[in-house]
């Protein structure tokens, strides 16, 4: 298994903080969020990681140099040219990642202490293409999903819309859970992830939604309760400092 940690992000909703620093170095607990996230993943036996960069790019460079990569073999995406999102972030770093193993992505952002072996584990044993990590929380967009917890599309509930590539009969007894900005990856995916959008940048969501029918995405959701929470927001990153 491999990583990549998205921390190019602008951080926009978090204000001044994030005009000096990328989000990724932000503290929580009086330590960086990429930091936590490194060693979360190092925790679960991951070795090579890809951290892709733009906002205040040369302090993570910088930051991972004085670290020494914390001991693991870490290369850096450069997007400073141009930012990505996540699907294009994920094909960005195709050629650091390989093709040879499934890849963890985890936002830089996410502070959580579920057992991400578990997660692991479930993904190969699932045989999935994709596996996300989700919850039932209260947010406003959701994934659907059916009893199988096989991904049948997406909804905003504050609209109505919904998106899916499955007839409506087929998703209307479906589940609503939120994505946790966690997910595992197998290269087979990289083909028609190429082929999904013309524009360099774009999010992997519409991805996901799109090739549901074509590929095995499932939910996973942890056995034990766990801490989650996104710290992009000054609320929630207040909230975060309490949970550390």
């Amino acid at each position: 298994m491999k990583a990549l940690i998205f921390a190019a992000g602008l951080g926009t909703r978090l204000g001044s903080i994030t005009q000096t620093m990328p989000k990724a170095l932000v503290e929580v607990g009086g330590e960086p969020m990429l930091k936590r996230v490194i060693l979360k993943l190092k925790d679960s036996a991951i070795r090579q990681i890809v951290v892709n960069v733009h906002h205040h790019a040369d302090m993570i460079i910088d930051y991972l140099k004085i670290n020494d990569n914390f001991g693991l073999d870490i290369s850096v995406s450069d997007e400073r040219d141009a930012l990505l999102d996540t699907g294009g972030g994920l094909l960005k770093a195709k050629d650091l990642l390989g093709t040879d193993s499934p890849i963890l992505l985890h936002n830089a952002d996410i502070l959580t202490d579920f057992n991400l072996e578990e997660m692991i584990a479930h993904h190969q044993s699932s045989k999935a293409d994709v596996t996300l990590l989700v919850a039932d929380r209260q947010t406003s967009r959701y994934l659907l999903f059916d009893d199988s917890m096989h991904m049948k599309g997406w909804t905003d509930i504050r609209s109505g819309e919904i998106r899916s590539p499955w007839n409506p009969e087929e998703i209307g007894g479906c589940r609503n859970l939120a994505f946790g900005g966690v997910h595992i990856v197998n290269p087979s995916v990289f083909p028609l992830l190429a082929k999904f959008s013309r524009d360099p940048k774009f999010s992997i969501t519409p991805f996901y939604i799109s090739s549901c029918r074509d590929l095995k995405i499932c939910g996973f959701m942890p056995d034990e309760p766990y801490n989650w929470i996104d710290i992009g927001k000054p609320d929630s990153l207040k909230a975060a400092q309490n949970i550390v």
